[in-house]
Order: structure tokens, then C-alpha cells, then sequence
């Protein structure tokens, strides 16, 4: 199910954009009682999951079992559900029913058995809808691909409506959603796997929800291990946290305050783990109220003549840094702007460095956030730090890491998420996570070349040459052929060339990584010359057609060729990614040990920090790397991200064309 849930997310708010789209409501106003009805049909979807099993659990008595409870579903991770509250009921509710009085029913019924939701679910929103408009809705939400989804694949549906409505700043300027690669980043560093995680900013809860997902892959039950509490401002914004919560099986207290001002769950000193993405630069904040905050342990960082702190982000950093117990750990977003601020905030960085907390600090580039295009800041503390390392600070400059995903929106791929925490592995000396992760690599490149099975392409390509009298496509059929038993000779070389017979040390993963490298080459050509065989055999096809010969037999052919070459190259090319994943791992700590690389990382000490004024941008100490020739162009990707860019022009010049219409039928009356 999970391999499909990227289509089935398009596909889903492909129709619920298109009834926002042809309604008239903004994304403001939709959103939310969107939001709510996924909430609806993933705990529908989880509590007939529960129920079959809870049914099946029973004592009867003379063929007869007594009626489920709330507390049969409360220890399984569920939401119990009245007839009235089930989704089934909602879909079946026929055109003039009265779709919104029933939705806000089963709202009210939820709401009433569970305390933490109250007030939290979407009610009167829907009135605001017409009854078309939620009937399509319902049906959209009641997929027949979601009849059997678990509570990962809603999760994700969640997450994903939650980043588009983020990207058309639906709620709060968007500000109520922190990437998934930004807190991933944090939650692989911070390692959040017990005690109380407290969020002071907590926003739509993603923080939250990626340290349960941490939690979960260690075979292990979140609500077990750790305790939510998260603070928020907006209410709405506190709606969003709750559902996303339960969403996911999650409990969490989650409170309304400012956090400037209040501290609802006082846990100064006790928490094991923080993480926050605050709002940035925030210069309102009363340094009469706040002067004698215990959380502010480093002073005020500076007050301007209006009486307000001149800079909120140390004021933050301040607050973070003092809810940690002794051995706390804190991962945290902040402007870039902070790390090399001046004047008060200045001494505040000072005194935060010398106290030998500081842990870790990584710059990442512009265009992760879908509200703002700035670059930004993780800042790392850790309590608990070794001796040897308390007046060391790890500085991993990664805005040479990303992934392009639209023209406005970059992120990390799980390979970067994974090859930035291995270098704080290195750094923690967990060499053998190092390893690990590089072995994982190597044998996927192995596995994935083994798994490509050329007797299918071969077929087809027999098949099309047969077909066709072309002396051209003959040729480049018997260079395709001569290229496969290439790569097979030179795949079992390298298998044979016993790379390590499972003693994973780095000499012999090196050794592992040059015994593949021949491979990874061949797969290249022979990836290309297979593409340029079925275009070359598509042209041949076309004049075929042009030349009065049957279409549909040849387009059959080609298809099947098609569907053959995908299949063979999809594994070729992970083969070589994972190969190329492992190479940028060893040539860049080449004796699996942390080491200062160029433009990348440096650990730093207390001396060097002071000559540099005390700061924490780590630009000004990895320095820059050196120019490589990138060998590996591919203009295919190029294109696609040329594509990507002119599609986002495109969609840009429709909607500025929109407004301009708009704004001139209102202009003319």
C-alpha cells in the first residue's frame, strides 16, 4: 500500500483542490473542515481494524457477547466510534439529507467521549459548505484504496494535505507547518526515544509526530516511551495539532499560551528532549514581563527604546536551552541571521557557548519552507555532552545538499537525511552506525544488480528487431546485448572479490566500493544506450506507420519494450545511486572517522569560536568546496528540473492572469 500512497495523495487533493477551486471558498476557509473529514475516515478506517480483532476477543455466553466499549478501543490506539460517528453512515446519507447537520453529529459524538478533542474537531465550518460539495467530498475521502490503510498511509495522506494547504497559505501565513525534512533532520540528530519532548511552538504537532515515527521504527510504542507537551498561540492552529495527534494514534497536552509570557506545563529543568521551529525575528516581545523569567539563565539579549526585546531569537534560544533536564537534548530552527548576530545577543551566544552545551550547528539553504524562501538554522544542545566535547561545536554546512522538488521548494532525500546523521555519528564515535549504513548501501547496490532481469528486455527487443528491417536498430540491438553480458561479467567479478564476507571494517568496504565501481560505470552506458534503443525504435516506428504499415501491432511491441527497459533500468539505476550514496560517504571520511572536509563540516573549538566573535554560522568555518566536474551531468534530470521550473512559471502566469480578471470585472462593475 505504502508504494502507492504517493499516487493516491495526488489523486485525492487533485478533486478536493478542484472543488476549492470551483466553490467560493478561499483555501482559508476550506481547509480546515478538509482536514477534519481525513481525521473522520482514518479513524473509521482504524476502528473497523480494531474492532474485528477486539470482536474476536471476546467471552460469549450462549452465542452472545456484550456490546464494544470505548475502553475496548482506548488500549488498541483507537478512537471508538457510535453508529452515528462512522464514516459509512456519512457516505450513505442520499443528496438533501443534510450532510453538514450529520458531519457535525458525529463531530459532537467524538468530542464527547474524548476529553483531549473537545472543541478541537470541525463543526459549524461545515454549514458554511453546500450539500454537493460535502457529498463529493465524502465520496472522495471513501476511496476504495483507503478501505485497508493503516494508520502510516493516513498519516501520511495528513501530512501531505497539511503541506499543501501550507503552500497556499491557507492558516497563519503557513507558519503552522515545519517541513518534514527540517524536523526529520532534527529528530535523526536529537534521537527523541524517551521521557518528555516539550514543543513551546508546537504549530500543526509535525514535531511530535516525527519523534513517534523515530519511536516506531525502533519496533517500539510511542505513547509508551515519551510524553508530548506542546504549547500554541493560534486555536486553530491548536485544532490542527490535536487531530494531527490522533491521526496518528498519538495522545499529547497541548495547551494555548504565549510562550513569551507563559510556561503552562513547567517543565524548566525537566525535559529530556526539546524541538521548536519559532516564529523568526520577532521584535514585540514586553522585556518588562519577561526580565525575570526563570528560563531567560543568559540575561536579556537587548532592549530597544520602546521597551520591547529587540530580537526574539535568543529570547527563544534562552527558553529551549532551559527546559532540558542534565542530560536534555534540544534541536531547534532559527534564522540565520541569529548564528552571527551582535550587540546583546551576542553575549547571550557567548555565555551559551562557554556553558559547553552547544552541540551541534547545521546551515541549510533557501527554499525548504513553503511560506519563505530564506535559508535557516539548526541549533543543537546537548546537556549531557561527553567531557571531551564540552568546548566543541560540530559545524555541518549543508546548503549543498538538497533535492529539488518544485521550482520553489527544495528538500533532502532519505540518503541525505541519513548521510547528515551519519556524520554525527562519526562525531558521537558511533563508528559502527557508520559502517553500517555504508554496508546497507553497497549491499543494496549488489541486491539491486542482481534483481535486474534482462531475459524480458531481450525478448522485446528481438521482437521489435524482428519486426522492422532496420539496419541502424540491428546494430544498436547488438550493442545492447554485448553491454548486458558486460555488466554480468563485471558484476560477478565484483561479487566474487569476497568484499568483506560480512567483516564490515572500512578497509574492506573501500575495497567493496572500488569492486563495484567497474559496474556502476557499465551501468551508466548501458542505461543510456538502452533508452536511445527504444527511442530509435519508436522513430522507426513512426516512419513504419507513415509508411502505411499496422499501427497497432507495433505500438504493441514498442509498449511491451517499454514496460521491459523500465523495469530492467529502475534497478540498474538504484544499483548505481546506492554505489554513488557509499562513494560520498568514503571519499569524504575515508577512515571512518569524523574529519574536517571542505565546504561540509569541521569540529571547532571554544578558542577558534572566540576569534570569530562568538559565532555559530558554520560557513565561516567549513569553508568552501573545492570546484568538482560533475562527470555525472545527466540532461535528462536537468530537463526535468527546466520542466520543473517553466510548469511553476506557467501556474504563476494562470493565477496572476486570474486576479488580473477579477480585479477588472470588479473594477468595471
Amino acid at each position: 500500500m505504502m508504494e502507492h500512497v504517493g499516487e493516491i495523495e495526488k489523486r485525492l487533493w487533485s478533486v478536493a483542490d478542484h472543488l476549492r477551486a470551483n466553490s467560493n471558498f478561499a483555501s482559508n476557509e476550506y481547509f480546515l473542515p478538509v482536514m477534519g473529514l481525513i481525521f473522520l475516515r482514518h479513524a473509521y478506517s482504524r476502528f473497523q481494524r480494531v474492532q474485528d480483532e477486539i470482536k474476536a476477543s471476546l467471552p460469549s455466553r450462549g452465542g452472545v457477547t456484550r456490546p464494544l466499549t470505548k475502553e475496548d478501543f482506548s488500549g488498541r490506539g483507537s478512537i471508538y466510534l457510535k453508529p452515528e460517528a462512522q464514516f459509512d453512515h456519512l457516505v450513505s446519507i442520499p443528496d438533501g439529507g443534510d450532510r453538514a447537520g450529520a458531519i457535525i453529529t458525529a463531530m459532537e459524538s467524538i468530542e464527547a467521549d474524548y476529553e483531549s478533542l473537545d472543541g478541537a474537531l470541525p463543526k459549524s465550518e461545515y454549514q458554511e459548505l453546500g450539500d454537493d460539495d460535502l457529498g463529493q467530498l465524502l465520496r472522495t475521502f471513501n476511496d476504495p484504496a483507503l478501505e485497508k490503510a493503516d494508520g502510516d498511509v493516513f498519516g501520511r495522506i495528513y501530512e501531505y494535505f497539511l503541506t499543501q494547504f501550507a503552500d497556499q497559505k491557507a492558516h497563519d501565513g503557513g507558519e503552522f507547518f515545519t517541513p518534514i525534512s527540517i524536523v526529520q533532520t532534527i529528530v535523526n540528530v536529537i534521537e527523541p526515544d524517551h521521557g518528555k519532548i516539550i514543543d513551546p511552538a508546537c504549530g500543526s504537532g509535525g514535531m511530535f509526530v516525527q519523534s513517534a515515527h523515530f519511536i516506531e521504527k525502533m519496533k517500539a510504542n510511542p505513547n509508551e516511551r515519551v510524553t508530548f507537551y506542546g504549547m500554541e498561540k493560534n486555536p486553530t492552529t491548536i485544532r490542527l495539532a490535536k487531530m494531527n495527534l490522533a491521526v496518528h494514534g498519538l495522545e499529547g497536552q497541548i495547551q494555548k499560551a504565549i510562550s513569551y509570557y507563559e510556561d503552562p506545563h513547567d517543565l524548566v529543568g525537566q525535559a529530556d528532549f526539546v524541538m521548536a521551529n519559532p516564529p523568526f525575528n520577532v521584535d514585540e516581545i514586553d522585556a518588562e514581563k519577561i526580565k525575570n523569567d526563570s528560563r531567560l539563565e543568559f540575561g536579556l539579549p537587548g532592549v530597544n527604546k520602546g521597551g520591547k526585546v529587540s530580537n526574539g531569537n535568543y529570547v527563544w534560544l534562552s527558553f529551549f536551552h532551559a527546559y532540558l533536564n542534565e542530560n536534555g537534548r534540544a534541536g531547534v530552527v532559527m534564522s540565520s541571521q541569529a548564528s552571527s548576530a551582535g550587540h546583546g545577543e551576542a553575549k547571550v551566544r557567548e555565555a551559551m557557548v562557554k556553558s559547553g552545551d552547544v552541540d551541534i550547528m547545521v546551515a541549510i539553504r533557501g527554499n525548504f519552507f513553503y511560506t519563505r524562501s530564506v535559508p535557516c538554522e539548526l541549533w543543537f544542545f546537548d546537556k549531557g555532552k561527553p567531557e571531551h566535547l564540552k568546548d566543541k561545536v560540530l559545524m555541518i554546512d549543508a546548503r549543498n545538499i538538497y533535492r529539488k522538488v518544485t521550482r520553489k521548494i527544495y528538500d533532502f532525500t532519505p540518503e541525505q537525511l541519513q548521510n547528515l546523521s551519519s556524520i554525527v555519528w562519526l562525531y558521537r564515535g558511533q563508528t559502527e552506525r557508520f559502517l553500517e549504513l555504508v554496508t546497507g548501501y553497497l549491499d543494496t547496490a549488489f541486491t539491486q544488480t542482481e534483481a535486474s532481469d534482462f531475459s524480458g528486455l531481450e525478448k522485446a527487443m528481438k521482437d521489435v528487431t524482428g519486426a522492422y528491417d532496420d539496419e541502424e536498430l540491428n546494430t544498436l540491438s547488438e550493442t545492447v546485448i554485448a553491454d548486458i553480458e558486460q555488466l554480468k561479467s563485471e558484476a560477478t567479478k565484483a561479487k566474487a572479490s569476497d568484499w568483506g564476507g560480512g567483516n564490515r571494517e572500512i578497509g574492506s568496504l573501500k575495497a567493496g566500493a572500488e569492486a563495484f565501481a567497474p559496474t556502476a560505470d557499465r551501468i551508466k552506458s548501458l542505461t543510456k544506450v538502452i533508452d536511445h534503443f527504444y527511442k530509435l525504435a519508436t522513430r522507426v516506428h513512426d516512419e513504419d506507420v507513415a509508411a502505411g504499415t499496422k499501427p497497432a501491432e507495433g505500438k504493441k511491441r514498442l509498449n511491451a519494450l517499454d514496460e521491459a527497459r523500465h523495469e530492467v533500468t529502475e534497478h540498474l539505476k538504484q544499483a548505481r545511486y546506492f554505489h554513488t550514496q557509499a562513494e560520498w560517504l568514503l571519499t569524504r571520511f575515508p577512515y571512518g572517522e569524523l574529519c574536517d572536509v571542505e565546504g561540509l563540516v569541521k569540529l571547532v573549538d571554544q578558542d577558534e569560536i572566540e576569534a570569530n566573535d562568538w559565532s555559530l554560522t558554520p560557513g565561516r568555518y567549513v569553508g568552501v568546496a573545492p570546484e568538482e566536474e560533475d562527470e555525472d551531468f545527466d540532461f535528462e534530470e536537468a530537463m526535468r528540473d527546466i520542466q520543473i521550473e517553466i510548469d511553476g512559471l506557467n501556474a504563476e502566469a494562470l493565477e496572476l492572469a486570474a486576479t488580473i480578471k477579477n480585479n477588472f470585472e470588479e473594477l468595471i462593475g
